[in-house]
This record gives structure tokens, C-alpha cells and sequence, in this order.
């Protein structure tokens, strides 16, 4: 084995740029004007239906704040978060939106709902009682949605307990501003849950007199125009994830990875690579080494052994195989194929992008790109292209004062609104509490 160095240190305009952020491993770009267009598409299908955007988990790893503010200034005016800290990035970013969160609602939490005017979304009997509560004691009127289970088992009211709410929706200033469900296997096409699912919500949302109704998620949008109703909130869809994946990808693609060569090495046939030993040289192999591994959310399940190909990153242009496992910061990949003056050490490799999806790296990783994208590192620089994005990034992780001097600033999150000084007229009584 020996190691190969360079005479002379020539970097790519990626690598160039890598090395302006020297605290960082890799770049992830993250087109937005793909984002945009995305949504721009499932606007289109959903046609009459109000398109939403899911923003939740730091908008899938793409930057809650940079996409919300790109999506409004398309025209999105509704925006779906899982808890209130992701609601206050994203009211921040876009002070005139409406702003759901997904996790519900518990008393002490009130008042941080109230400050960012973010409407809780309520699964169970006891938040829409603590939620009466405090809108009586506050004077808060900024409004709430009712979830309702139909086949999920997950968070919900059952049918049967929206029904018995009815009459507080007959009685009108109930505060209720959206009724949703969520589909359980929207991307199977001929799954007979999402028929049972459809007939449940569309029978219970009837009731729910003058209250817009929302079924659809990303593949769900694409089951029909019955499934649409008044709102659809496409999360993945957005981001290049396929809904259809019974089909060809409707959606443009979002995030390309790179990551830096550190070492270039060369080894004899019959060693072995990595922890274990488990991938073995079948002739004299050319190694780059990257500096990305599973603790930058490129998983270990995509490793390669004497047995099993692994996954690809694109080198120069070219696909090369994973040598060996993915350890915790690095990966092996064999680029004996390649001209020698092809790959250098310092140059970058693609581990999404140029042909390589999410979705099979998802397949590689034995998991749903979901999960890719919300688990790629924060070692990660995020740069933004399109949709009026500044051209600057953000390290995610902590970033050294001379990196982010080069950074444009963002712009100044606007305030807040202010709670109303006007009580509401007095809401329905409670409902009752169900027994335990």
C-alpha cells in the first residue's frame, strides 16, 4: 500500500468553494426554483384545491426558512410544521402566512402559539379542551384544525368522538378552521385502505359545516381529484422525493451532495478495506477516500463487502462503487476505472446528484427518502440557488466568524403579531373529557 499526494493542489470551482468554508466536509445545494416548480405541479393537479407546503423537520433537511419564503413568493399561503419551534422559523421567515402545527396541543404551550399566531392542529378531546381553556382565559382567536383518525391509529379523533363536536359546529364561532385526516398508503395506488380512508373522511368532513376539508398528502394528490377536497399538503413531493413510485417521478429533483477527497490511495490485490476486512481487493485498486460517512446521514447499510455491491458516487463524471463499510466520517470508493489525472485528492465526489436520486439512496440505505433527507449532516454547507435566494450558505453547524463574514445577512425577521386586545365572543361550552 502506498499513498498517493498531489505536486500541485488543483481544485475544482466546488472544491474552490469548499474552501471557503474550512469548518465544513461537503456541499449540499438545494435548488429552490426545483422546489418551487415542484410545487407549482402539485398546485396544478390539485386544481381547485388550496396546495399547502409540509415545512416540518427543517423543511425535510432543506431549510425551513429559506423554502418557506421561496414558496410564498410563489403564491403558497399555508404552511404545515410538527411543533411550535418550527412554527416560529417559519412565521419568521413568512409573517403573513397561515402556519398549522402538527403536534398538538398542551395547555402550558398556549401562550407560545398565541405569540407567533400558529394554529394547533388537535388530535384528542383533552388538547380541544385545554386549547377552549386558554383561548376563554387569553382572548386568543387565531383558530385551530381537527384531526381525525381513519385507519392510521396514530393521532386523531375517532369518528365517532368528531361526531359528537358536531354541535358545536352547528353553533357556529367554534374556532375551527380546518378538518384533516392523513392517508395511510396514498403511494399504492390499489391499496383498498385509501377507498375505506376516502368514504370515512368524506361522510365525518360533510358535518363539519363550512370548514375546509384536507385528505391529500404528496401521493395522495395524485390519487384523484376526490381525494383533494378543499386543501392538499404535499411534504416529500416537494423536496424530489417520488410520490408515484408505482411510477415514473413527476417531481424535478432538489438536493445534490458533494463531498471532499481527502486521500487518494493504492493498495495490492488481496487486501482488504474498512472495518472488518469484509470487502477484499480483486486486482491492484485505486482508493478515494471521502469525508462523509454515517454520521453525516449517509448510512452504513449502503457499504459494499466481498459479497454485495453497494452504492455509487459519481467521480469525474463517472459512477464508482463503495469499497468496503461506511464508517462514522468516511467512505472508501474504488476509482481504479478512472484516468489517474481524473480524481485528486481535495477534488469532490457526488454522492446525490448527476443521475443519483434520493430515492435510490434511499434503496441503498434500505429506507425511504424521507429519512435521507432529513438526516444529512449538519457538517454539511447549505447553498441555496434559485427562487431569489442569496447565493450565500450556511453551515448548519457552528460556523467560524470569518466564514460567515463572507455570507450575505438574512433578511430581518419580521415581528410577531400582536395578540388581539378584544375577547372573542364566548366559545361553546367544553366538551366533555372521556373516561380513561
Amino acid at each position: 500500500m502506498n499513498i498517493v499526494t498531489d505536486a500541485k493542489s488543483q481544485l475544482t470551482p466546488d472544491a474552490n468553494l469548499l474552501a471557503a468554508h474550512p469548518t465544513a466536509t461537503g456541499i449540499l445545494t438545494v435548488d429552490l426554483d426545483a422546489i418551487i416548480a415542484n410545487w407549482r405541479k402539485l398546485e396544478k393537479t390539485a386544481v381547485p384545491a388550496e396546495c399547502a407546503a409540509v415545512v416540518k423537520a427543517n423543511a425535510y433537511g432543506c431549510g425551513a426558512e429559506q423554502v418557506s419564503r421561496a414558496l410564498a413568493k410563489a403564491g403558497c399561503k399555508t404552511f404545515f410544521v410538527a411543533t411550535v419551534e418550527e412554527a416560529a422559523v417559519v412565521r419568521a421567515a413568512v409573517p403573513q402566512a397561515t402556519v398549522y402545527a402538527l403536534g398538538g396541543f398542551f395547555q402550558q404551550t398556549g401562550d407560545a402559539y398565541a405569540k407567533i399566531d400558529c394554529k394547533p392542529v388537535i388530535g384528542d378531546l383533552n388538547e380541544l379542551a385545554e386549547w377552549d381553556v386558554f383561548c376563554r382565559r387569553s382572548g386568543w382567536s387565531g383558530g385551530a384544525a381537527i384531526h381525525i383518525d381513519t385507519g392510521m391509529n396514530r393521532l386523531g379523533l375517532t369518528v365517532s368522538e368528531a361526531q359528537g363536536i358536531i354541535p358545536r359546529i352547528n353553533a357556529g364561532d367554534h374556532g375551527i378552521t380546518l378538518v384533516m385526516s392523513h392517508l395511510v398508503s396514498a403511494e399504492l395506488l390499489n391499496s383498498p385502505a385509501n377507498a375505506k380512508q376516502l368514504a370515512s373522511f368524506r361522510e365525518i368532513a360533510s358535518l363539519f359545516t363550512g370548514v375546509p376539508a384536507s385528505l391529500a398528502n404528496s401521493s395522495g394528490v395524485f390519487l384523484g381529484a376526490q381525494f383533494q377536497f378543499e386543501m392538499v399538503r404535499p411534504g416529500c413531493a416537494l423536496y424530489g422525493v417520488n410520490p408515484t413510485p408505482e411510477a415514473d417521478n413527476p417531481m424535478q429533483p432538489v438536493v445534490d451532495l458533494k463531498a471532499r477527497i481527502v486521500q487518494i490511495r493504492n493498495i495490492d490485490r488481496g487486501e482488504t478495506v474498512g472495518y472488518g476486512g469484509t470487502w477484499t481487493a480483486r486486482r491492484p485498486t485505486r482508493l478515494a477516500i471521502v469525508a462523509a460517512g454515517y454520521a453525516d446521514g449517509y448510512f452504513r447499510a449502503a457499504s459494499a463487502n466481498d459479497g454485495t455491491r453497494g452504492a455509487e458516487v459519481v467521480v469525474a463524471g463517472k459512477r464508482c462503487p463503495i469499497a468496503g463499510r461506511v464508517s462514522m466520517d468516511l467512505i472508501a470508493v474504488d476509482v481504479t476505472d478512472l484516468d489517474k489525472n481524473a480524481v485528486r485528492r481535495g477534488h469532490m465526489v457526488t454522492l446525490i446528484g448527476e443521475g443519483i436520486t434520493v430515492d435510490e439512496l434511499a434503496h441503498h440505505f434500505g429506507t425511504i427518502g424521507y429519512e435521507v433527507l432529513t438526516s444529512l449532516g449538519r457538517r454539511f454547507v447549505r447553498i441555496y440557488k434559485g427562487g431569489d435566494a442569496v447565493a450565500a450558505s450556511d453551515t448548519v453547524a457552528a460556523k467560524s466568524d470569518a466564514v460567515a463574514e463572507k455570507s450575505e445577512p438574512a433578511a430581518t425577521p419580521a415581528a410577531p403579531p400582536a395578540l388581539p386586545t378584544a375577547a372573542p365572543p364566548p366559545l361553546p361550552a367544553e366538551p366533555s373529557t372521556p373516561a380513561s
